[in-house]
């Protein structure tokens, strides 16, 4: 699951990675500190830096690691703990503190923990430019000597964890945005197949409110569900280049960004949302973005492919998955962008000073690909980053959003990841005031700068 951002160039690129590897990507930005700051405690329980003397030696001392994750519900929530119980059981001298945390709030308490003296052992990460901002901050560990004989496992995909080349973050999996869909909710409208354009697409919302049914749920509340739209409108209106090198100038001048507003306009003039989106959460609760599609309520989803792992706690339906279908975000007539492009990125976790080099071992644990399946198979994660993972996929439709990321060619980091924090939160709150009514085609460009 995801909020944040990642890196400073846009992990965009290659497909056809091993398995479940979804994209490439490169990073900017960042000191390389990784000592704690001055008058701050030293690492906790002991044990060398993990960069130094190029060796990453395993602590002895007693350890106890403050982890910071996003699984605030069931399945995840007990599946992460397990995972560090099964672990500790591993290596006695390693303990955890479990602190799992609602995901949206990883924007404002990561920042203020590393602005303190006392961050926890390791974190949610998303890599890219928060990432790098985060590493300026010199209380992220460098985990370089620590991860450099087992990271290959992970794919291409995993260099968007990297800043300046060096290991601050290591994704567990990876993930692309597309359509979720009730297969029995489009039979009753009469909808034979999914959408491939844009104008199919207004088509089928037509014919969901004729039959009653809400056409798409979207998690207004929580904003980034929202940017979603503008970002795969941008990539059907802009070229590859134009997207990636307007991210790394972090301006966004191109008349294609004004084009994908208007886009974006007419879709929302289509009042294609559930009444009261603006204030419907996207994954707590059965009345959510996420539980509104579980159960029936609203046909479709613009979300990652972990909204399988999501919806499973908001709802009493045992087989809603059997309902479910997905498909990719529908061509834009005339576009001069990627028509196939995905939209993409992936969840990580960093280590910070307090951590040891205990921290990057248990990284290194979670990433082995048995742990990867039983994970999957206790529905934990969607989409692992080590593709040898990738065969305990028994889902079929599931299977399909593999298959499709495995496929493109070109799979764009989300674009608030992908900037610098400051515009990519700017940029997030211009997408959402438009939303609300506010602000134009213009103004969402113009939010991006520097």
């Amino acid at each position: 699951m995801r909020v944040s951002r990642r890196s400073g160039l846009a992990l965009a690129v290659v497909a056809a990675l091993a398995l479940a590897a979804c994209s490439s990507g490169k990073s900017t930005g960042g000191s390389s500190a990784t000592t704690p700051p001055a008058g701050s405690s030293s690492a906790a329980g002991g044990g060398s830096s993990a960069s130094a003397g190029g060796s990453c030696p395993f602590p002895t001392d007693q350890v106890t690691l403050t982890w910071w994750h996003n699984a605030t519900s069931d399945p995840g929530k007990s599946e992460w703990q397990k995972t560090a119980d099964d672990f500790h059981a591993q290596h006695p001298n390693v303990s955890f503190k479990v602190v799992p945390i609602q995901n949206e709030q990883f924007v404002t308490k990561v920042p203020a923990a590393l602005e303190s003296n006392d961050p926890p052992s390791l974190y949610q990460q998303w890599g890219g430019g928060a990432e790098a901002t985060q590493v300026k901050s010199g209380k992220l560990m460098d985990m370089t000597a620590c991860v450099s004989s087992w990271v290959d496992r992970l794919g291409p995909s995993a260099k968007g964890w990297q800043v300046d080349g060096k290991w601050y973050g290591i994704p567990y999996d990876y993930h692309i945005v597309g359509f979720w869909y009730r297969t029995d909710l489009f039979q009753k409208a009469g909808i034979t197949s999914p959408p491939q354009t844009m104008d199919e697409f207004y088509q089928d919302i037509e014919k969901l409110k004729a039959a009653g049914i809400t056409p798409i749920a979207v998690g207004g509340k929580d904003r980034w569900p929202e940017a979603f739209y503008w970002e795969y409108f941008v990539l059907r209106e802009c070229p590859k280049d134009t997207v990636t090198s307007s991210i790394a100038n972090v301006k966004f001048s191109d008349p294609c960004f004004i084009k994908a507003g208007e886009d974006m306009k007419k879709f929302l003039d289509a009042k294609p949302f559930q009444t009261g989106f603006l204030g419907t959460p996207a994954q707590q609760g059965a009345g959510s973005s996420a539980g509104l599609v579980a159960n029936g309520k609203a046909a479709m989803e613009l979300q990652g492919d972990w909204e399988i792992v999501v919806m499973p706690s908001l709802t009493e339906d045992k087989n809603f998955a059997s309902k479910l279908g997905w498909f990719p975000f529908p061509s834009v007539p005339g576009g001069a962008g990627d028509q196939k492009a995905g939209l993409g990125g992936g969840d990580g976790f960093s280590c910070t000073y307090k951590a040891t080099n205990a921290c990057p071992a248990f990284l290194e644990y979670i990433t082995r690909a048995d742990v990867q399946r039983e994970l999957i198979k206790k529905s934990t994660i969607s989409l692992p980053s080590n593709g040898e993972a990738s065969d305990a996929i028994t889902d079929p439709t599931l299977k399909s959003v593999l298959q499709y990321l495995q496929n493109v060619e070109y799979n764009q980091l989300y674009f608030d990841q992908a900037l610098p924090t400051s515009a990519g939160q700017a940029l997030n709150s211009a997408i959402a005031d438009f939303f609300a009514g506010s602000g134009s085609p213009q103004s969402i460009a113009q939010s991006v700068s520097k």
